[in-house]
């Protein structure tokens, strides 16, 4: 088997993804920021290195004899203008990490990128838009901080393609499930409709992937990718009240009955930012966040079904694992006897 190295290890898909790397036999290399590895490595028979994706200089070690590189390593805003640090991060991060690669001669690199990366819009009510991967690009004059980043980042990595990197771009949709330590944003959404502390929904909706779809949509594109190519690892589209249904019925907690139209919550957007900056929170929901909530898109996915063999589960599977693995970890306290989190250890497989 490979020696792999993985940048972003501490996020949300990258614990997922070292899990499926050791199952496949891989010896893993994680790189993480802090001194101590997280929980979410804990136990893991891997080899944790220290460094920043937008230091050079702690990369070469990362990339030093290994066989492939899965850069998911990015900083995700929502809340104004592409500024240094998402730029850093976002842009010139996955350069700095793609010419490590290059330099080392490494064989093969995944770049996670997102369907942000694409110029979302705003759609028409009735009308969706399909997206594949030939869809125009998102600029920073007209399109979110960070998904201006997203795109811009996959420049520099073409780049290095036409200068001899052997790279492959996914572009995962909307993460949600399982394996969710910190948890994510869309998991402490979940969570709270889990137990009962969402006072109200909002309208719109988007595109949710499996955690584990998206991991395994990576791994092939390490195997089966073509150089220099792009493919949509999406899943399934719903709207927030059909998410919040689906959750109902697996964790037994009645949905909100109110949903705030996305008009409204747009109005009151700026004042939500000005209150959560004042107290120093994460801002429940953005003006940059609406975007994509009714941006009423589907993303075309036959290309990575025909190539990479990816085919992601229904949403409801989703939804019940990724309850099941809170409940299995004390952060959800759910009336649903259904959940059953000691059957817990089969799901990574399922």
């Amino acid at each position: 088997m490979a020696r792999v190295a993985v940048t972003g290890s501490t996020g949300h898909l990258g614990p997922c993804l070292i899990r499926q790397l050791l199952a496949d036999g891989h010896e893993v290399r994680a790189l993480i920021r802090s001194e101590k590895a997280p929980a979410a490595l804990e136990g893991l028979d891997i080899e944790v290195m220290r460094g920043d994706i937008c230091q050079p200089s702690t990369l070469r070690p990362l990339v030093e004899g290994v066989d492939r590189v899965y850069h998911l390593a990015a900083l995700i805003s929502i809340v104004g203008p592409m500024d240094g640090k998402v730029r850093a991060v976002n842009v010139h991060g996955a350069r700095n990490v793609g010419e490590a690669a290059l330099a080392a001669g490494v064989k093969r690199m995944v770049h996670v990128s997102s369907v942000h990366a694409f110029e979302l819009g705003v759609g028409q009510s009735g009308r969706p838009r399909t997206i594949d991967e030939t869809h125009e690009r998102s600029r920073e004059e007209t399109c979110p901080a960070y998904d201006a980043s997203k795109a811009a980042g996959e420049v520099e990595i073409r780049k290095l393609v036409a200068k001899g990197l052997d790279a492959v771009i996914v572009h995962p949709s909307g993460v949600i499930g399982p394996f969710d330590f910190s948890p994510s944003r869309m998991g402490k959404v979940l969570l709270s409709l889990g137990n009962g502390r969402m006072p109200a929904l909002l309208g719109g909706g988007f595109d949710w992937v499996d955690v584990r779809d998206v991991g395994q949509g990576i791994r092939a594109a390490a195997e089966k990718g073509r150089t220099g190519e792009s493919y949509i690892l999406s899943g399934n589209f719903a709207s927030i009240p059909d998410l919040a249904h689906v959750a109902s019925n697996v964790t037994g907690r009645g949905a909100p009955k109110l949903t705030m139209p996305l008009a409204l919550a747009n109005f009151f957007a700026p004042a939500a930012e000005a209150t959560a900056k004042l107290m120093r929170m994460e801002p429940l929901y953005t003006e940059e966040s609406l975007m994509a909530l009714r941006s009423d898109v589907r993303f075309e996915r036959s290309k990575a079904g025909v190539e990479l063999d990816y085919h992601p589960r229904p949403l409801l599977h989703t939804l019940r694992d990724v309850y099941a693995w809170f409940a299995a970890h004390g952060s959800l306290k759910s009336p649903a006897a259904e959940l059953h989190p000691e059957r817990y250890g089969a799901v990574l497989a399922a």
